[in-house]
């Protein structure tokens, strides 16, 4: 994230003159939108809450001291950014507003210290207020009318939100509920909130746009925007998005006199609040409850940058109303950054399951924000050497590296990995030398590789190793793709199962040709057999040997999917299988491909929908020794078949098939992949060119959509009658 381009040391805003004043003014009113939309309309902030806070905080103070600079639209008063053109935009009836923020426990008092003034209240008499923590996600306000959800709208620019109400619709009940029955909720009613996403889930998201070569979420603020401002609501539905309800719009009838009472209403209504909330009457309570809160910050498990604090009581709330931008009854109680100072002892590389080398700093043990940090992130060679994506400078000094023995500044700021912030290079022993990054992956030996961004021209900012498979590294995670659901599809050998075999001494699996020769190792003497270990019996063995032998001859698609070739998600991997026919051509195309001026090259290139991108990890694939060798070997274990030989002998071969409803027998996930495994094309949504919809419990408008088309419709047993069973394909 970059800081704001204004002095170290800034000229005091009482010295300045009204032409530096205005010159100021303009800068820093420019800096301020556009980090407003960099963060409310494209999810991509490009300077953190310090920064950015420090930046308004100096616009308010030159518009304080030179009023006559402050228009009606001035970017000290805006909030958020306009709505996406993207999204249809609906008018907040209440507008959203945001909150003003304190630093120091000394603002604290002062806030407090205001809102008596302005209620003509002495000190000693108390005014109760909330504390709870401030979430770190995408504010939310949903309306109801006779209990039913009607629209979901982002924050927008306070005024105008986003309508995102499809995508709303496909969260959970359990976060947001589609209706509220209970006898106090009014006619209308806006509830309002945070959708955040969860560091284990936002894990898991980043986890599988690895796997399908895009792009990762820079934190899960970002991935919670991006996931809720989808134009294509499955995708919204695919991730675990969460929401936690503290405030509301329009209600022309309040189940309660005050802050904590409304929100207790929330819950009762089937919203989650947060659990840390808790009603203080004094600065002090409101400092000990902020205090309780930074303490447990690094276990909640999802990200709160501060704690809000509001006046109780609603009738006080209306009193003192708003100012600008922020009501004057609330405060936002900001984390400062977390920061520690400590020796960078040693420099480790990483590898991932795609084989990215991550450096990482091995520090002497130093306490951050009351967690004890031996590790950080260093995110990348460039960053060691001290330059930024654009080849930039990102520290003063000379040379600006890191090099093991410096003295470093570690951030955490509410991170979930901390990281390596700034270098003190007057504090650098005599005897440091620069840190030489491999070209070889430290766990293989493969070439690792930054690939050439073909739109650009310029390098990938991450290294990766060209191993593949044969990386002992990325082995485990890798074979747990090649089984997935998606890939080979083996039923009974799941990422327990892969762990097991990898690391078990008598029946190892360490490339996937070993799944396929599990079965005659295990007759072998004088290995043990495998149903004599612990967990497996002699049905379960029979079941899994079988289900290996079932997938001998997979879908040609499917397996190249299956190998996890860097950008080679089940879009390309198909296109690539219907363009080619065999493994076998394809793999001579990948092989010739890595002479630029080759016919297989530019007939690679011609093929709609595989970019240079796609081109490069083929050809970098292929062009590994070790791949060839392993790929060798499984070849004399299995025999991928042409997407029209898996067709050819099934009912629905080629059929249009679409799924709607609860399925009690399998998941949506194993319909689909049953569906593909037997030639058919599995659609989202009926259309004329449907064939077949299968239709569960709770099935809605596509039933509608099928019989206006004249649309064959069966249940979930009539799937299994017609395809065979649950174990076809």
């Amino acid at each position: 994230m970059s800081e704001p381009e204004t002095p170290s040391e800034p000229i005091p805003v009482a010295e300045l003159t009204a032409r530096e004043a205005r010159a100021e003014h303009k800068h820093l009113a420019a800096q301020v939108e556009a980090a407003d939309i960099a963060y409310h309309q494209n999810d991509a902030p490009v300077m953190d809450d310090a920064a950015y806070d420090a930046l308004r905080r100096r616009l308010v103070a030159i518009e304080e001291a030179h009023p006559q600079l402050k228009a009606k639209a001035s970017a000290s008063a805006r909030v958020g950014a306009k709505p996406s053109a993207r999204f249809a935009k609906i008018r907040h009836r209440v507008p959203m507003l945001s909150l003003d923020n304190a630093f120091t426990d000394e603002a604290v008092a002062e806030f407090v210290q205001r809102v008596h003034r302005f209620l003509g209240r002495k000190d000693d008499e108390p005014i109760a207020f909330t504390a709870e923590p401030k979430i770190d996600g995408l504010s939310l306000s949903l309306r109801y009318e006779q209990g039913a959800l009607v629209h979901a709208a982002t924050r927008g620019d306070g005024e105008e939100g986003e309508d995102v109400t499809v995508n709303a619709r496909t969260i959970a009940d359990s976060e947001i509920p589609k209706t509220l029955a209970w006898d106090d909720v009014p006619e209308v009613a806006e509830v309002r909130g945070e959708v955040y996403l969860g560091h284990a889930d936002f894990a898991g998201i980043n986890e599988r746009q690895r796997e399908k070569g895009l792009a990762e979420f820079a934190n899960p603020r970002n991935a919670a925007a991006g996931s809720l401002r989808q134009l294509d609501a499955s995708i919204t539905a695919s991730r675990p998005l969460r929401f936690f309800a503290y405030a509301w719009g329009e209600m022309p009838v309040l189940p309660a006199p005050t802050q904590s009472g409304v929100v207790e209403a929330f819950g009762r209504w089937g919203f989650r609040t947060n659990p840390l909330m808790a009603r203080c009457e004094t600065v002090d309570d409101l400092i000990a409850q902020y205090r309780l809160i930074e303490s447990r910050r690094a276990s909640l498990g999802y990200d709160i940058d501060g704690v809000v604090y509001k006046v109780d009581d609603l009738s006080l709330q209306a009193r003192l109303g708003f100012v600008s931008r922020a009501p004057r009854w609330a405060i936002a109680h900001k984390f400062p950054a977390e920061l520690a100072t400590t020796v960078l002892e040693a420099i480790e590389i990483q590898v991932g399951r795609t084989g990215a080398l991550s450096p990482v700093a091995r520090l002497r043990p130093v306490t951050v924000g009351g967690v004890v940090v031996t590790n950080a992130t260093l995110h990348n060679e460039d960053y060691i050497r001290g330059f930024d994506s654009k080849g930039e400078r990102i520290r003063e000094g000379e040379p600006p590296d890191i090099r093991v023995g410096d003295t470093v500044t570690v951030k955490r700021a509410g991170d979930v990995i901390p990281r390596v912030a700034a270098v003190d290079l007057g504090k650098r022993p005599a005897d440091a030398k620069p840190y030489a990054f491999p070209t070889l992956c430290p766990a293989c030996s493969s070439h690792a590789t930054r690939e050439i961004n073909p739109r650009s021209g310029k390098e990938d900012a991450v290294r990766r190793c060209t191993g593949g498979l044969i990386c002992p590294a990325q082995a485990v995670e890798r074979l747990k793709h090649f089984v997935s659901r998606d890939a080979l599809d083996i039923d009974g050998l799941g990422d327990k199962q892969i762990e097991f075999f990898h690391a078990d001494p008598d029946l190892p699996v360490k490339e996937p040709a070993d799944i396929f020769t599990l079965a005659a190792r295990d007759a072998a003497e004088p290995l043990k057999k495998l149903k004599a270990k612990e967990g497996f019996g002699a049905q379960s063995v029979a079941k899994l040997f079988e289900a290996i032998e079932d997938r001998r001859k997979p879908p040609l698609n499917r397996f190249i999917f299956g190998l996890g070739i860097r950008h080679i998600g089940e879009t390309n991997a198909r296109l690539l299988a219907r363009h080619y026919g065999s493994f076998e051509a394809l793999r001579a195309a990948g092989l010739a491909a890595a002479d630029p001026a080759s016919p297989e090259r530019q007939e690679l290139d011609a093929i709609d929908g595989v970019g240079p991108t796609v081109v490069e990890a083929l050809t970098d694939f292929f062009g590994e020794p070790h791949n060839q060798e392993l790929l060798d070997r499984l070849l004399a274990q299995v025999t991928p078949q042409p997407l029209e030989a898996v067709a050819s002998a099934s009912p629905v071969a080629g059929k249009i098939v679409v799924f709607t409803g609860a399925l009690e027998r399998m998941t949506r996930d194993e319909a689909k992949a049953m569906a593909e495994r037997l030639g058919a094309k599995v659609a989202g949504s009926v259309s004329s060119k449907t064939d077949l919809l299968v239709a569960g419990p709770g099935a809605g408008s596509k039933l509608k959509d099928a019989a206006k088309h004249g649309i064959e419709v069966i249940d979930e047993a009539g799937w299994f009658d017609l395809v065979g069973g649950p174990t076809a394909g």
